[in-house]
């Protein structure tokens, strides 16, 4: 199984490139990356989460009690718009286990991306779905929760980060 990176790992905070359309490889990848997103009980993985600093990201937020699985690969995605209220709230994340940070984003996004067959998509959400579309591509530009939130936010982020990792966090646990 691929392994999730936990900050402070430098992959976290770098620039993804984007992906070849072409690259066989991806496939193999996303299937990856879906499993460990739904081993640690996450909605949504991005590839520098597991050390791959590729423009590829895996989101399921419909995930119900029947165990029925609806996996969306974005190959490339780019965030076209965001609108709405800006809501804060909770977030947590694989790469920072133990943890649920106060974030402000807005309430709706909007998303364009190619599947693994090269066809290009969009999708819209809100709720859960919009933010963790913004929160998933802010992962390709090396922006972590860290950095998203306001300051004082981030100072006990930190603090309850490297309490909780003494504690032993692993990856899906929050604060929550």
């Amino acid at each position: 199984m691929i392994a999730i990176v936990t900050s402070p790992d430098p992959v976290l905070n770098q620039k993804c490139e984007p992906c070849d359309l072409s690259d066989k490889s991806l496939r193999k990848l996303a299937k990856s990356m879906t499993k460990a997103m739904y081993k640690n009980a996450g909605c949504g993985l991005a590839a520098p989460q597991v050390g791959v600093t590729k423009r590829l990201v895996v989101i399921d937020c419909d995930q119900d009690d029947s165990g029925e699985q609806n996996p969306i690969v974005l190959v490339n995605p780019t965030l076209e718009e965001t609108w709405g209220e800006e809501v804060v709230d909770e977030e947590g994340c694989l790469s920072l286990p133990g943890i649920s940070v106060p974030i402000k984003r807005p309430e709706s996004a909007r998303v364009r991306f190619f599947d693994l067959d090269g066809e290009e998509w969009e999708i819209e959400g809100d709720g859960l779905l919009g933010r963790c579309l913004q929160h998933e591509l802010d992962h390709l530009d090396g922006v972590t929760m860290f950095e998203r939130c306001d300051p004082l936010a981030r100072i006990q982020a930190l603090r309850d980060y490297e309490a909780a990792m003494a504690a032993g966090a692993k990856p899906g646990e929050t604060s929550c």
